[in-house]
């Protein structure tokens, strides 16, 4: 645990995480400021191959398959911003989250976001991108008043501490009310019915979508966190490592014949 986050925990009350539904969706806020670098396998269910990533916010992103075969990486540090400044739109002057401060509950988790340049690289559908930041199951604030279907999604059983993959997590079984908006309206973590959702209590990451209607055809979910806030060099990112001349080794200087 980095000192910020052993510090900041103090200061907002630290401990275990809550089991209140609040406490639930507080969590699925806050994945912006708890952490920095993932490394992890994304599972998609049912029938899928375990995927290996390593993300860097705001954007990189590089993507294995089980035998180390590269898959994609992605990164935004060579990107150039002219285009997107010159467009002058108001989302382009953005801060990142982790920038810009939000309303913490008592025991450190996010009750209100702020407005922030939001997003996380994407893979396949919109499910990857979900998963590393699931506010869609909980929105940016708490609604006004707890009536009946406010909420983006219902919460039907008991929040329930677990252990996932040896970490801590938070568990319930959800529903989708009216109010509900995906990141990605065709890979929604919550689908129709019932779904079990799994949020590591480190990292406010989905780390498991579970449908407990559809017999077993709904697609979900599953994520092995490796590490978090590990150092990433950004050679990681490309394909092509940028890798300066080894002066180890010999260096042939081709020689022209003198001129006549």
């Amino acid at each position: 645990m980095g000192t910020w986050d052993a510090k900041h925990r103090q200061e907002h009350g630290g401990g275990a995480t809550p089991t209140s539904a609040a406490s639930f969706r507080n969590l699925c806020r806050s994945s912006p400021w708890k952490w920095q670098s993932l490394r992890f396998e994304y599972t998609e269910t049912p029938g899928s191959g375990t995927v290996r990533a390593w993300l860097r916010r705001p954007g990189a992103l590089r993507l294995e398959s089980g035998d180390g075969t590269l898959l994609g990486s992605t990164t935004g540090i060579n990107d150039s911003r002219d285009g997107l400044y010159i467009s002058a739109t108001r989302k382009s002057w953005l801060l990142p989250a982790h920038l810009v401060t939000p309303v913490y509950d008592d025991g450190g988790l996010v009750r209100r976001r702020p407005e922030a340049a939001y997003g996380e690289p994407s893979f396949g559908n919109g499910r990857f991108a979900a998963a590393l930041d699931p506010v869609e199951l909980a929105g940016n604030a708490p609604v006004p008043l707890e009536f009946p279907n406010a909420n983006a999604v219902e919460v039907l059983e008991p929040v329930q501490q677990v252990t996932h993959e040896g970490r801590p997590a938070l568990e319930t079984v959800v529903s989708p009310n009216p109010g509900y908006r995906p990141l990605d309206p065709a890979a929604p973590l919550c689908g129709p019915g019932r779904t079990r959702i799994r949020v590591d209590a480190g990292t406010g990451v989905c780390v498991a979508a579970e449908p407990v209607d559809g017999e077993g055809q709904l697609p979900g979910h599953r994520i092995r966190i490796l590490a978090v806030d590990e150092y990433m060099l950004d050679d990681l990112f490309v394909a092509e490592p940028m890798n300066l001349t080894d002066v180890r080794e010999h260096i042939q200087w081709p020689l022209r014949p003198n001129p006549a």
